[in-house]
């Protein structure tokens, strides 16, 4: 039997991550070691395509969740219009969790190795890709929340004073 929502897609791994660039919103340029002790769940998209326009809501569903345990959703967006295309797509589908995040020239994306549009990573607290899945996927169901959870690993304890 199939696992459901595309968890069986899901593929596990541990492998270290190439030096990546992208831009927030306002264009400032910013790496994977700005979200250092984050988990990370980095989705490559573009609102041209269907498969990521569908995983979409379920990913804002997600963030929505997941930012209460310091685990941000990065969705980088290789639409060469930028902020402007993909607020627009925000407006329009009601996301309201996930921040715009741009790789206009798609260099993210090949540095990462994608094969195609979606292609989402699962990052650890350590800075280290546990899994990956291409395609769509229900990233809000209950299967690939705990799957996240479980490969981005526990956060660190607040430190204590004292002793």
């Amino acid at each position: 039997m199939a696992a459901p929502h595309g968890l069986n897609r899901l593929r596990e791994n541990d492998a270290a991550l190439p030096e990546i660039t992208f831009a927030n919103a306002e264009g400032r340029p910013h790496t994977l070691a700005d979200f250092a002790g984050r988990g990370l769940v980095i989705n490559l998209w573009a609102t041209w395509c269907p498969p990521c326009v569908a995983e979409m809501p379920a990913l804002d569903r997600l963030a929505a969740v997941l930012e209460r345990e310091n685990i941000q959703v990065l969705p980088l967006s290789s639409d060469r219009g930028g902020r402007e295309v993909v607020q627009a797509f925000y407006d329009r589908t009601r996301v309201q969790t996930l921040r715009v995040w741009l790789d206009p020239r798609g260099a993210a994306a090949r540095a990462l190795g994608a094969r195609g549009l979606p292609t989402t990573l699962i990052v650890d607290r350590g800075g280290r890709e546990r899994a990956r899945l291409e395609g769509d996927a229900a990233w809000d169901a209950p299967e690939f929340m705990a799957a996240i959870r479980r490969l981005v690993g526990r956060a660190a304890a607040p430190a204590t004073r004292g002793a």
